[in-house]
């Protein structure tokens, strides 16, 4: 047992984030020495069976069916979203108007309207010493962290082209079944929200550099799905081999856009190329990402996260990119976890995030990404929409 002072967390949803978020919870105090010590309070959901199943699995001491009672509930100090986006921004705002911190899953919100409402919220809690954080969890993988310090030590110079790719196969199958994802009530748009968003936080971030405007393209390549619910049977069929219903699928299944950078401290932005999809057979989660500059380039993709690809201009002309395997202690991160070569996974974004979180709490300063931070991604996102709905007429952001 510890004497650290509790930080008491209630979880809103407990499906894939939420255990990828559990995990987090629970792992982070353990092999990190943090001035807060998680507290696993409540989760909340609202399939009772089905959330009480989940605290006992995914180690929360208590379980609610409407995520209203985390935010009356005087023993919850922090509110994690974990959500399908229709529902951040009424749980964020409330949370945060009852004194409770927040983390919130990206994308922030379904539009820029809700993103900037949060936003507001979050700005006017942190003057109470009450703080927002969105969950952009690949900023804490150790080869992007390190790539960061390189671009930030000058070590690229003036960065011209940025290419980012975010590339899936899971919807491969025109016959695999609807699910909230593909509803834009629910998600708010498609491949271009749901892992776009990860590029687009992750290019900016990296270069020091907002997008200041886009030209896009967004394709649906299948419109019609099987409605889940009413599969019967081997196959997908119901009585007399009728075939089962299908719904409309509503949001992007690809998105492609060309942005130009603001250029932040630099003289000129670059220029980017981006694309997300989840119809790339053969490409399970290869988030990719290359920066080009005056003095040299970084190349990453997370199907090989331990590795980060550096070009030095400076080196023999024909010496090409070298392999960095992050995975030594002065890495970011690392040296709380395996000896040099032992490898990290998926998982430690997320623990990563928890302990970033915490440090910032107890210090009682704002973490990173802001809620603000997360809005420029929202109006990226919508720029990117509105160009496609013109016939990928430029846009400024």
């Amino acid at each position: 047992m510890t004497d650290t002072q509790p930080l008491r967390v209630g979880m809103a949803g407990y499906a894939f984030m939420g255990a990828a978020h559990s995990h987090a919870w629970r792992t982070a105090p353990r092999f990190f020495d943090l001035p807060l010590q998680p507290q696993l309070t409540a989760v909340a959901g609202r399939n009772a069976d089905g959330v009480r199943a989940a605290a006992g699995k995914l180690g929360w001491e208590s379980a609610e069916t409407d995520w209203r009672r985390l935010i009356e509930r005087d023993d919850i100090d922090l509110v994690d979203i974990c959500t399908p986006g229709d529902t951040h921004a009424e749980i964020a705002v409330a949370a945060l108007e009852a004194g409770k911190h927040v983390l919130c899953e990206k994308p922030l919100a379904n539009s820029v309207d809700e993103a900037e409402r949060m936003t507001a919220a979050a700005e006017a809690a942190a003057k109470r010493g009450v703080f927002a954080m969105c969950g952009f969890s690949y900023r804490r993988t150790p080869a992007l962290a390190l790539a960061k310090r390189m671009v930030e030590e000058g070590r690229l110079g003036t960065i011209r082209h940025v290419r980012a790719h975010y590339l899936q196969d899971w919807l491969s199958d025109e016959n695999a079944p609807m699910t909230w994802r593909l509803d834009k009530g629910k998600s708010g748009s498609g491949s271009l929200g749901d892992i776009g968003a990860h590029i687009i936080d992750t290019a900016q971030w990296l270069t020091g550099q907002k997008i200041a405007g886009v030209s896009a393209l967004l394709e649906t390549f299948v419109p019609e799905r099987p409605l889940a619910g009413n599969l019967v049977g081997l196959g997908g069929q119901g009585d007399a081999g009728a075939e089962a219903p299908r719904g409309a699928v509503t949001v992007d299944d690809a998105a492609i856009f060309s942005a130009r950078f603001d250029g932040g401290a630099a003289s000129a932005g670059a220029v980017g190329v981006f694309e997300a999809t989840r119809y790339a057979l053969g490409r399970k989660n290869a988030m990719r990402l290359e920066l080009n500059g005056t003095k040299g380039s970084l190349a990453f993709d997370f199907e090989d996260m331990n590795v980060l690809s550096f070009y030095e201009a400076a080196d023999s002309p024909d010496a090409g990119f070298r392999r960095i395997l992050v995975t030594e202690p002065e890495h970011p991160y690392v040296g709380h976890w395996w000896p040099t070569g032992h490898g990290l996974g998926y998982e430690h974004g997320f623990t990563h995030q928890v302990v970033d979180l915490v440090n910032a709490l107890a210090q009682r300063r704002q973490p990173e990404p802001t809620f603000a931070d997360a809005l420029q991604v929202q109006r990226v996102l919508a720029a990117v929409e509105s160009s496609a709905a013109h016939s990928s007429q430029w846009q400024a952001v």
